[in-house]
Parts: C-alpha cells; structure tokens; sequence
C-alpha cells in the first residue's frame, strides 16, 4: 500500500534532483525523505533512484513509473478536494508565480479579491522576475510576459496586446524637460532593467510601421522590475515599462507617458501550466479574474 507522503515525496525527489530540497520543500528532513524512497523501493521491488555522493537521477524504472505516481497524485488530490468540499466550493493550495512589479501593483488586490470569494482555498504567490521553471519548481501556474516559446506548456492568454510605454515622473520634466524626439532620450537618465541577464537598453520604438531601436545609457540597473517603477515614480530618470505595471501610476498622475507617437514593443501577458489537467476550476476561475482585470488598463 503506497503512502501519500511517500509519492508525493518521490515526485518532488525527481523534479528537484535532490533529496535535500525536496526534504526542504516539505518541511522534514533528508534522512526522511530517504526513508520514504526506500518504503516505495520495497513495496515496487525496484530501485527508483541511482544515487551517489555528488548525483542523484532515476533508473530506467523510476523513470518509467514516476508518470503514473505523479497522475496517482494528482487523482488523489481531485478525489480528496470533491469529497471535502461542495461542488460549488473551491479549496486547497494553489500555487501562482508572477512577475515582482505585476504582481505587487496590479495582481496583488486581484488575489486578494479572489481569496474572499473563496475561502476554503490557500494562495502561495512566488514574486519573482526571474521565469519560473513550471515543471520543477512547486507551482500550479505561471504569469510570464513575452510569447511562450516551449509547446510543451499551455499558455493562456491574458493580455495579448500589452505594450511597453516610455515614462517619467513629472518631476523629472519639470527638471530636465519633456523629450520630442527619440534624440532627446540621449539627454535622460535610463533606468534599465536587466533583461534575461544583460540590461535591457536598446528600446524598440515604432512610428508608422518603421522600429527604431534607441540606445540609451544612465547611472542604474536592476534585475528588479518593481525597483525600475519606484525609481522612476521618484524622479530618478525615464524608464521603458510594461503597461500592465504603470496604469495605477499613469492613471494617478504618477508618471506620465512621453512622446506617445511611438509604440513600444508588444509584450504580451499569458498564463502558463505544465499540463491541461492542471486547469482546475480554481485555476480557470483565476485566469478569468486577471484577465478581467488586466482589461480594465
């Protein structure tokens, strides 16, 4: 008879390629994690894990198997979550990585919101810029700018349309004067961000059709998108920003758009999950929440 803990221990084993994190994840310890792997092992009559001092990875029938543990789980888990709650009640744990700077200004009263609809469910939110891998790490879905590139994913769209738009404060205006053409923007400050590890800081700007892409130079980089935003709110420079990040700002008179001929580049918002039977109800009932709300910028 396999023990819940023990699958659930073993596929979070595999994902994560380690004993030490998956005990970490969960709360215990290593020598527990081992434990369990070793239960599995006697009761299957096989080994799962070839494991040494420096590696760990699965035998060819741990391999096999871990499909069929991972949709035991996952069954397990939609028979408990119907027995436990009524049909018209959503509970559990769901799992959401987003993007730092969306998730702190316009998804954060989003989940909130969500979360009193429905008050038998569990949110953990991941805030991160760095892309969340769907398969290894623990999360049920993914927000992720830029078009989705693995068609091993489901990909959700939520705001296909985005753009990027060139902002400042009005304080950074008043003092260094609003530009009128893409060579004024040598004249500012750029707050760049660090895009897939290199600044980002060649801003693809399109006027009838025709993309300039304008190099810009300035005295800050971060890998933090939400660090870009306050900078910018500040009056630190001008900053090239998601519109999904900045409609607050812009609505409030925080920033404002500059030279608002050119369109930036399209960065489109999608929703990702590692497979189709990961679209629970309380997923697709998300994904309807943030895009309606992704509408209303």
């Amino acid at each position: 008879m396999f023990r819940l803990e023990d699958l659930t221990l073993f596929v979070r084993a595999a994902a994560l390629g380690s004993f030490s994190e998956a005990a970490r994840e969960a709360g215990q310890q290593p020598a527990q994690v081992s434990a369990a792997i070793k239960r599995l092992e006697t009761t299957l009559n096989i080994r799962l894990f070839a494991r040494s001092t420096r590696s760990l990875r699965l035998t060819p029938e741990g391999e096999t198997w871990l499909p069929y543990a991972t949709q035991m789980l996952d069954t397990l888990h939609a028979g408990l979550q119907k027995i436990q709650a009524p049909d018209d009640e959503i509970r559990g744990t769901l799992q959401i990585a987003v993007p730092s700077d969306l998730g702190r200004n316009l998804l954060l009263n989003v989940f909130r919101a969500f979360r009193v609809r429905h008050p038998a469910l569990r949110l953990r939110i991941l805030f991160s810029d760095h892309r969340t891998d769907v398969f290894k790490d623990p999360v049920d879905v993914a927000f992720r700018y830029g078009d989705n590139d693995d068609a091993s994913f489901i990909s959700l769209p939520v705001a296909p349309e985005n753009r990027r738009v060139l902002v400042a404060s009005p304080g950074w205006i008043a003092e260094h004067g609003e530009p009128q053409t893409l060579e004024d923007l040598a004249q500012h400050n750029a707050l760049t961000y660090v895009l897939r590890g290199r600044p980002f800081d060649r801003w693809p700007l399109s006027l009838d059709g025709k993309v300039h892409h304008v190099q810009v130079s300035g005295t800050i980089v971060s890998d933090d998108a939400e660090v870009i935003r306050r900078l910018a709110v500040a009056g630190e420079g001008i900053a090239f920003k998601s519109a999904l990040d900045v409609g607050d700002d812009l609505r409030e008179g925080r920033l404002q758009v500059l030279l608002p001929q050119y369109q930036g580049d399209v960065v489109p918002l999608n929703m990702i999950c590692p497979h189709r039977k990961q679209l629970s109800a309380a997923v697709r009932l998300l994904y309807d929440a943030v895009k309606a709300e992704c509408e209303k910028v």
